[in-house]
């Protein structure tokens, strides 16, 4: 008997709890139903903002030389209408602008640069947005536009979006110091520097290539980087007008070509200053001749 009054007392907790639950479960839809509601309205009168009117009327300040008969009366002054929106709870802002939906734009922009804004413009969350930037603060950067779509915040989708807008500038041989070469792939410190000192000497890079005229400046480490550097035309070289001792600093003059250049000048007319004319009188090596006739170099 105590057996059965057991079996009825667990079956009447099981009814009773079965209640609540589904009496929770209403409650919890009806909760999520209702906050429904109220972000749908608070995001609807982004769109549809109250609107208050300001009436001011603006009577003339009276003349005390005018006739106090022709003074206009308060129906003939000006009356101004000012419109404006109704101010908005702070709390509520906040929540029209986190469940607003977001426009998705597409413009140019550099993902080594662009601001939290931008990236969220783009259509980034601004959780993702934040990891980008963390990624940049943290000492990294994206070299191509293959290295962005890597991001395990950019989705293959959105990058497919994204890539033909993507505009990463390339590295300017002539203008950038020797941090901005040290971002380059396999060159540290030590090329980086190289890479400057060279350009010194040449007086500008006149084409990429030149820089495997550096020391251990290999293919390899070329082809790992001349997509993302650019060189823009430099000063003209003044082979003309140089002194002996100034020539012979350029790598691609020696010392004895360099004395040879002087003397060419001296005893030859101005209409015979050619690199072609200094490579028929015997004064540069084939060589020297070769990569010179690469060089940007000024005219007589």
């Amino acid at each position: 008997m105590e057996e059965g009054k057991r079996q009825k007392t667990l079956k009447s907790s099981f009814t009773t709890g079965a209640i609540a639950l589904v009496f929770l479960i209403i409650g919890f839809e009806t909760a999520l139903f209702v906050h429904k509601a109220a972000v749908t309205r608070l995001v609807a009168d982004r769109d549809h903002p109250d609107t208050v009117y300001v009436i001011e009327r603006i009577r003339p300040k009276a003349d005390p030389k005018a006739d106090p008969e022709t003074e206009p009366t308060e129906e003939e002054s000006d009356t101004v209408y000012f419109r404006k929106s109704a101010e908005r709870n702070p709390d509520a802002v906040r929540i029209r602008e986190k469940a607003s939906p977001r426009r998705v734009e597409s413009f140019r922009f550099n993902p080594n640069t662009a601001s939290l804004e931008d990236l969220m413009r783009l259509g980034f969350s601004e959780k993702q947005a934040q990891s980008i930037l963390n990624y940049r603060a943290k000492g990294g950067r994206f070299r191509r536009p293959s290295d962005f779509a890597k991001s395990y915040v950019v989705a293959d989708s959105v990058f497919d979006r994204l890539e033909p807008y993507i505009d990463i500038p390339r590295i300017d041989l002539n203008k950038a110091d020797s941090a901005a070469f040290e971002t380059l792939p396999g060159i540290g410190p030590y090329f980086a520097s190289k890479m400057v000192s060279y350009r010194t000497s040449l007086g500008g890079y006149s084409h990429p290539e030149q820089l495997l005229e550096i020391y251990h400046f290999d293919r390899e480490k070329y082809e790992a980087l001349k997509d993302l550097i650019t060189c823009s035309p430099p000063e003209p070289y003044p082979i003309w007008t140089l002194s002996e001792r100034d020539l012979a600093r350029h790598p691609h003059i020696s010392r004895d070509e360099a004395h040879s250049i002087v003397l060419y000048r001296t005893h030859q007319p101005q209409e015979a200053w050619t690199l072609e004319g200094l490579h028929k009188a015997g004064i540069l090596s084939e060589d020297h001749y070769a990569k010179l006739s690469r060089c940007v170099l000024a005219g007589p």
